[in-house]
């Protein structure tokens, strides 16, 4: 084999491995599912700005909430720079909790649903 066919050949198996890495990572990335407490989100809204902040706002119910990982779970969901913010709203899986959310506070009916936990993430105000 010469010289020139061994170096495709090796650069073809590494790029088969550093593609079946990629893929590899892509599907093992930790999940809501993943952590404490049995998490599962039932209700997400978000504005349509393009520029500027972005307002995301999950409701997620919580099976075990004294073995829930709260702020583990808030971590999971994206926040971007700018000045946004993501609201994640906690209800306990066995009592109401809401499956729709709107933009505008308190982002849910405070008379039927009471959240265990809200928890907050800002994204950096870059200028």
């Amino acid at each position: 084999m010469k010289i020139k066919s061994k170096k495709i050949v090796w650069f073809g198996a590494a790029l088969v491995i550093l593609l079946g890495y990629f893929i590899w990572d892509g599907y093992t990335q930790p999940s809501i599912k993943d952590l404490p407490g049995g998490f599962e989100e039932v209700a997400f809204v978000r504005n349509e700005q393009n520029k500027g902040a972005i307002v995301r706002v999950y409701a997620v119910t919580v099976q075990d909430p004294h073995a829930a990982d709260y702020e583990a779970c808030a971590d999971l969901f994206p926040t971007n720079d700018y000045g946004s913010v993501t609201k994640v709203y906690f209800f306990d899986k066995s009592a109401a909790y809401p499956t729709e959310l709107t933009l505008e506070e308190p982002h849910f009916d405070t008379q039927k649903f009471a959240s265990l936990r809200i928890v907050k993430r800002y994204g950096a105000k870059e200028n």
